[in-house]
């Protein structure tokens, strides 16, 4: 989700005390870009996670850093931002935290701290009313795949591309990145891609959003992975109080119903060790 756009900011949220760990961090103590709010990087224009509705910042992920803003006796401030930027915005200090469907991976990790909350993966859309309807990652060699700039099924689909379509001389995978997934889908309707490669929870909604012009062709979570927030590694004090609104979170039932609102799902404990890396 990427290029030169400029920053569009949005207040909302209202204010309730944190409990558990984080009941000794106050907002006043913790070390945020602008004190006593709390600055959301996202990129609005990714439903249902993050996207604008009248105006506002809708979808999973705004609802859940206001909740979580809530617990911290923050203020949540959302800056629109593409999805390649949002990582180097944080560690630039524009924004405190990253809430943006934004994987844990290997590479991530070396750059950001995670808070995990979901669990997701792939899915992939054709053009309805084609022959061509793709499974796997094996049925796009060949193909001109387009896909949201900066997303982590990318490389992963380099590698087959490689290792499995070209070794049997089947072509391979065109892979066409774009700074928005609706970009992305646009390109899918006017045939100049084959397939779209999209979140899953995301694609669940392209078929309604396009009046069926668009249809799912996969049956199966592809590349499963963890969501968390991003928050920069020099900042162990936030991500310690939104690990602790989370758990309160958790326990008073508030994200579980938001988890089910969603259609969401909520990551294992094993989940969160592999995606973290601290499986035993």
């Amino acid at each position: 989700m990427p290029g030169q756009f400029s920053f569009r900011r949005f207040l909302g949220g209202a204010f309730v005390p944190l409990a558990f760990a984080c009941s000794l961090a106050s907002a006043a103590s913790l070390q945020t870009v602008r004190p006593g709010t709390l600055l959301v990087g996202s990129d609005l224009t990714y439903p249902p996670y993050a996207y604008l509705d009248g105006g506002k910042p809708a979808g999973f992920d705004a609802e859940f850093s206001r909740l979580l803003a809530r617990h911290l006796k923050l203020e949540p401030v959302f800056l629109d931002t593409r999805f390649p930027d949002l990582i180097l915005g944080m560690k630039a200090r524009r924004f405190d935290v990253v809430a943006s469907a934004l994987y844990v991976t290997p590479d991530r990790l070396k750059q950001v701290d995670f808070v995990p909350y979901l669990k997701t993966g792939a899915s992939l859309l054709v053009a309805k009313g084609g022959a061509y309807l793709p499974k796997t990652p094996q049925d796009l060699c060949g193909k001109r795949v387009g896909t949201i700039k900066g997303a982590s099924w990318t490389p992963k689909l380099r590698v087959v591309s490689q290792d499995t379509c070209k070794a049997a001389g089947r072509g391979e995978i065109a892979m066409l990145e774009f700074p928005t997934s609706p970009e992305a889908t646009s390109a899918l309707m006017s045939r100049a891609v084959d397939v779209q490669i999209e979140d899953a929870a995301v694609a669940q909604g392209i078929p309604k959003q396009t009046n069926g012009r668009v249809e799912l062709s996969s049956t199966t979570l592809l590349y499963p992975i963890v969501i968390g927030l991003g928050v920069t590694k020099d900042d162990a004090g936030l991500l310690r109080a939104l690990e602790g609104a989370l758990d309160e979170a958790k326990h008073s039932g508030e994200y579980d119903s938001l988890v089910k609102k969603y259609g969401l799902q909520v990551p294992t404990d094993a989940d969160v060790a592999n995606a973290l890396g601290t499986a035993k």
